[in-house]
């Protein structure tokens, strides 16, 4: 049963890592947005409104992802499964 467990979380944990790293190189880089906001571009509707954008989404899910990541990471470390 543990081993069964063990490998039903490896195989989230193998998910969980593609989808963090395809998520994260879609973002945008943050050169761009460093210009912009020097030069008052961040006073835009899309600069005040960025948590509803797609950007906004990635951010997020990002996160998420991440925390469960580092959770996963932790949980596949117990001496449990050992």
């Amino acid at each position: 049963m543990i081993k069964m467990i063990h490998g039903i979380m490896l195989i989230v944990y193998i998910i969980v890592s593609v989808a963090l790293a395809v998520i994260v190189l879609m973002q945008e880089g943050k050169q761009a947005g460093l210009t912009g906001a020097i030069s008052g571009a961040a006073e835009t509707y899309w600069g005040k409104n960025k948590s509803r954008s797609m950007e906004g989404g990635l951010i997020l899910a990002t996160r998420v992802l991440a925390t469960v990541f580092i959770v996963l990471s932790l949980l596949l470390n117990l001496s449990i499964f050992s």
